[in-house]
């Protein structure tokens, strides 16, 4: 959506736009306008003043309250998000703003998007804006909008690490420790080297390339799918192998690694159809977006042994219910949603919310990467 004043053409164009289902919600924020924003973010508590870059947090705001507030407008932050009555829902009609993570997600269904008359801009701290009717948004002219390559590096490191946990099978040996254990071979039976063995990735965005990079050292044949081929130079600097098959490269893979977003064409794509398809006792890493796998396929797959282990931080819902299956099923080394959300992390996608705030007010466009909706079209990768 542009941020700048409506001019005719502008205008001629909404009109045009508005007889294809499309009525962009024309704005700017000069001088003077004040704004009503609110912040969708989880709650620290105690460790809120643990660390003073500690900024993803309702606590802490990202940092910028005092900024907004000096310039006159209106910040509220909350962690009550769900429901009828919840706080979120109090302050859908007349905010202006509405900025959350994908650690702790506003969903903003088409109901509420048809609620929001006032809302014009909808922020993602981090990366992910699937927790958005992304369809809703662009038929109502939302710009939707997300802190682009923010925590990148946060979640291929964090991936690396739980192919590794499952890979030497870390999780039974630390509860042994926890619990006053000492059982060597109920760990090394099923402990293996990464090298040598053929890592696949479902993605090779932003995410995948980095975690490509770090898995090269390892001595591993490296595969990855995505509905772009890397450019020759990035394949050599990977040592990966481009597989335009899926069902091709699934079952030549040890461990396979998710890192595709959700979209409609991408729910529920792991099925049991699909998961059949792969080595039995492969490894998965999920930290992608949950609902991309089937739940319950995943888990009879997992207490079969089809699949050897499942790691991942994302859930679906999130935060995940006390009776979601994943919390209980053998092998597996679940976490809270928190792969993209480390100190350094929250620094830079609190900065570039800022960043995305300030020209916001100052009706400018943001950076071209950063849109995930933009005069009503949504970004290639949610088509």
């Amino acid at each position: 959506m542009a941020m700048r004043r409506v001019t005719g053409a502008a205008l001629r164009a909404c009109v045009s736009s508005s007889s294809s289902g499309y009525l962009a919600r024309q704005f700017h924020a000069s001088s003077g306008d004040s704004k009503k924003i609110v912040g969708v973010f989880y709650k620290a508590n105690e460790y809120a003043t643990k660390n003073p870059n500690f900024l993803g947090c309702v606590e802490n705001a990202l940092g910028i309250r005092s900024w907004l507030e000096s310039q006159g407008h209106n910040y509220i932050v909350t962690d009550d998000k769900e429901g009828p009555d919840c706080e979120l829902e109090k302050h859908i009609p007349d905010l202006h703003v509405l900025i959350s993570t994908p650690f702790h997600p506003a969903y903003v269904t088409a109901e509420r998007i048809k609620k929001a008359k006032n809302l014009q801009l909808l922020l993602t701290a981090g990366i992910g804006s699937d927790h958005i009717d992304l369809q809703a948004a662009a038929a109502a002219g939302l710009t939707v909008a997300e802190v682009t390559g923010s925590n990148v590096v946060s979640v291929a490191e964090d991936e690396l690490m739980r192919i590794l946990i499952l890979m030497r099978n870390f999780v039974p040996g630390y509860n042994q420790v926890v619990n006053g254990e000492w059982n060597v071979a109920g760990i090394a039976y099923r402990a293996y080297d990464l090298e040598g063995k053929t890592v696949g990735t479902v993605g090779a965005g932003r995410i995948g390339k980095l975690l490509l990079q770090r898995l090269k050292p390892f001595g591993c044949n490296l595969l990855y799918h995505d509905r772009l081929q890397m450019g020759p130079e990035m394949e050599k600097e990977t040592g990966a192998k481009y597989v335009e098959s899926l069902g091709e490269m699934l079952p030549k893979c040890d461990v396979v690694v998710v890192n595709t977003p959700l979209t409609e064409k991408t729910r529920g794509m792991f099925n049991r159809e699909l998961i059949g398809k792969m080595k039995k006792g492969v490894l998965i890493v999920n930290n992608a977006r949950g609902a991309i796998m089937d739940r319950q396929a995943v888990v009879e797959a997992v207490e079969s042994g089809h699949i050897g282990g499942y790691s991942g931080d994302v859930w679906d819902p999130q935060p995940a219910p006390k009776d979601h299956p994943w919390r209980y099923m053998p092998n597996q080394a679940m976490t809270p949603h928190i792969s993209g959300t480390t100190i350094d992390a929250q620094i830079r996608y609190a900065a570039g919310t800022k960043d995305m705030l300030e020209k916001y007010f100052k009706g400018e466009d943001f950076p071209a990467q950063n849109y995930i909706v933009k005069d009503g079209e949504l970004a290639p990768q949610y088509r």
